[in-house]
């Protein structure tokens, strides 16, 4: 197993775009996009701190909208 990957052997990625309530920190929306896009939860979350920081909140936006429309 890579270790920056965390995922258990045999995870099958998901082919739709889910919240993940259980691996995630606030509403798992990183965890959810994490899991469609097969990499690393804290890839997605320091994309997301990164864009918020230097996007003036553009990335904030993006992750309440998601986190209002995904399931």
């Amino acid at each position: 197993m890579n270790p920056v990957d965390r995922r258990p052997s045999g995870y099958e990625p998901s082919r739709q775009l889910r919240l993940d309530r259980t691996n995630g920190k606030v509403f798992g929306v990183c965890a959810g996009l994490a899991n469609y896009m097969n990499v690393d939860p804290l890839i997605v979350r320091a994309v997301f701190v990164v864009g918020t920081v230097f996007g003036f909140g553009t990335f904030l936006v993006a992750y309440l909208v998601i986190a209002l429309l995904a399931e």
